[in-house]
């Protein structure tokens, strides 16, 4: 399930270039990300087109996308994978994915990891008065709608914190509010599809990202063309924050200890025949958890 086309001249490993309409990532073989390591922080994986096979360390595994999101607390220490199988043998595979890193606080970096799917049919779904505007929530609420529940752990299990990941759609000729939150919630609007629009009165072009004041109003104009944009906001932890590679912690002794525990333990190993495991062409979507539950969305 990998490109039936030659990989030479490719730079496996960092092939992040589109080159022939495709990018193998880290994939060798199938396209993506065999398997890595996560620490101190949560992924909130968004596929609105195409497919993501997951596997993990914990002994979980599964196949998500067109439409559905996966929120994986990595916590203490966890391994996955995440692989782009191209199942449709007559036509293209498109994929379509966003991954946000959401931090934890300091009383949550070593919980145990934990992950949840939130299946597309499952995610509520907001719709403007007029019904030219339709917002996912995948986290956060507008009016009387709300996201389904996030992770236990997570810095968005509590309202208070205020965040938010909406994934908006807006069609053509049409404009809409922003909801304000909070003086001091941190916002942000990634406008990644549609021709350019205005933001009150400023023209924003594709691929732009905008950062809002959030306690103040704002309003979105589209011109000819439906557009697509992903939002995120969330009051700061206001802790310190280092990073090295996959692992974000509070302190450069933290990291280090981080590095030292993955070289001696593999955050529990991994149990896979492969570091780039996928599924049969034919199976469907999918969760199998480490603790033994299923879940088949269709």
């Amino acid at each position: 399930m990998g490109p039936a086309e030659s990989l030479e001249g490719r730079n496996i490993g960092q092939d992040f270039t589109v080159k022939n309409g495709w990018r193998m990532y880290h994939g060798d073989v199938v396209p993506g990300f065999p398997q890595h390591p996560h620490r101190g922080f949560e992924t909130i994986t968004i596929v609105p087109q195409g497919l993501v096979d997951h596997t993990d360390s914990l002994g979980g595994t599964g196949r998500f996308g067109n439409g559905d999101v996966q929120w994986m607390t990595a916590g203490k220490g966890v391994n996955h994978s995440e692989m782009f199988p191209l199942v449709d043998q007559e036509n293209p595979n498109p994929l379509l994915l966003f991954q946000i890193w959401l931090n934890l606080p300091a009383n949550k970096k070593m919980v145990e990891p934990y992950y949840k799917m939130l299946w597309d049919k499952d995610i509520t779904t907001y719709k403007s008065n007029d019904g030219n505007t339709s917002i996912k929530l995948i986290a956060g609420r507008i009016e009387d709608k709300s996201a389904p529940d996030p992770t236990p752990d997570s810095w968005a299990a509590d309202p208070k914190n205020e965040v938010g990941v909406w994934w908006i759609s807006m069609e053509p000729n049409s404009s809409w509010e922003i909801p304000t939150a909070s003086e001091g919630t941190n916002r942000s609007l990634y406008f990644y599809e549609g021709d350019s629009v205005t933001v009150d009165q400023d023209k924003i072009d594709q691929h732009s990202c905008l950062e809002l004041f959030a306690e103040q109003k704002a309003t979105i104009k589209t011109g000819t063309t439906a557009c697509k944009f992903l939002m995120l906001q969330g009051k700061p932890i206001n802790e310190p924050v280092v990073q090295y590679g996959p692992f974000v912690m509070n302190s450069e002794d933290e990291i280090r200890q981080a590095m030292r525990d993955y070289q001696q333990t593999q955050f529990g190993g991994w149990n896979w025949p492969t570091n780039d495991p996928v599924h049969d062409r034919n199976v469907g979507r999918f969760a199998r958890h480490g603790d033994g539950r299923q879940e088949i969305p269709d």
